[in-house]
């Protein structure tokens, strides 16, 4: 049984490592610009606990990640929520959970007043593109705002409220 929660303070060693671990698994290198990169990578609780922002986990009922994600006002864009380090070991993979924290990604977006969920990826990560058009995003021809992996990611998608 698996739950989300939001992150905490001592998730960011665990969360870091296992967004390390599945960039390197696609090849999403840091060399590259990736998110693994970013320089907030290992204190990811400092980043969300932001006013408009939020990160949730994934954990079982030990407590052990399993993954995460979470979003954030759109550099750039103050009327936008970016959709940002959602990254899944596979053992929860098809286990609808990504969607589940979608919909709570959804859920603050609207409760926080914004117009619109925005997100980059690239076509390697295929089995997420298909989920978020499943939820509603749409394809953009150019990139929003100011995310700094816009020329790594290549697919730009924005689901609208």
């Amino acid at each position: 049984m698996y739950q989300i929660r939001s992150l905490q303070v001592q998730d960011n060693p665990e969360i870091a490592r296992i967004i390390r671990k599945v960039s390197k698994e696609f090849g999403l290198a840091a060399e590259s610009g990736f998110a693994v990169a970013d320089s907030i990578l290992d204190n990811l609780f400092d980043f969300y606990c932001q006013p408009q922002a939020e990160y949730w986990v994934i954990t079982d009922q030990n407590g052990q990640l399993f993954g995460g994600g979470g979003l954030s006002a759109l550099q750039g864009d103050s009327t936008v929520l970016e959709i940002q380090k959602m990254y899944f070991l596979p053992e929860i993979r098809g286990l609808g959970l990504a969607q589940q924290l979608l919909e709570k990604a959804f859920e603050f977006t609207q409760e926080n007043g914004f117009q619109s969920c925005y997100l980059e990826t690239t076509p390697v990560l295929f089995q997420a593109i298909k989920l978020y058009e499943k939820l509603g995003f749409e394809y953009l021809n150019h990139p929003k705002g100011h995310t700094g992996h816009s020329h790594v990611c290549k697919i730009w998608m924005e689901k609208r409220f």
